[in-house]
Order: structure tokens, then sequence, then C-alpha cells
């Protein structure tokens, strides 16, 4: 059972950091928002395509009109955290029960 284990604990640090990294990718893109960037500029356009597939059905769903600021990225980043409290360590609660 120790091979599940390690391959259980493997699979949540591998997800803490995915979802570690697109935080950060989040931020990236609410600053950039904040100020006119190239949309030309290839940093900018990858924080585009790999952030607009989650913001946009979240903008979809929770429409704030005439408000002015984008509260989306505050909900994945809501998201995130959840993900990270429940799904990360119960698997690291899982991988470890699985040891003993």
């Amino acid at each position: 059972m120790f091979i599940l284990s390690n391959f259980i604990s493997a699979i949540a640090k591998i997800l803490d950091m995915v979802l570690s990294f697109y935080y950060w990718i989040i931020i990236a893109r609410a600053i950039l928002s904040w100020v006119n960037p190239d949309p030309y500029n290839p940093i900018v356009q990858f924080l585009y395509k790999v952030t607009e597939p989650v913001l946009r059905p979240i903008r979809r769903h929770i429409p704030i009109p005439n408000i002015g600021i984008d509260i989306s990225p505050f909900i994945v980043f809501i998201i995130i955290y959840f993900l990270n409290s429940f799904l990360v360590q119960s698997l690291v609660d899982l991988a470890v029960k699985l040891k003993h």
C-alpha cells in the first residue's frame, strides 16, 4: 500500500503546485487589467489564453453590471483556496492513512 500512498501524495503535491501557479497567473492577469497592455505581447496573450476559459464562465454566471470592477479573479481565488484546503488536504490525509 505504500506505493499507492506515495502516488496519492505525489498527486497532491503536483495539484498543490499547479493551483499555486494558477493563483499567481490570475494575480498577473488582474494586475494587467489595471493598465493598458499591448494585446500582441506574447506574455499578455498567454495570460489571457490561460485565464479566460476560467474567468469567462464566472463572469457569465455572476454578472455585476455597472460596478466597474471584475470580481471573477476573487471568486477564482476562493475556488483555489477551497481546492487547496479540501481536495489537496484530503489527498494528503488519505496518503497518510494508507501508509499505516
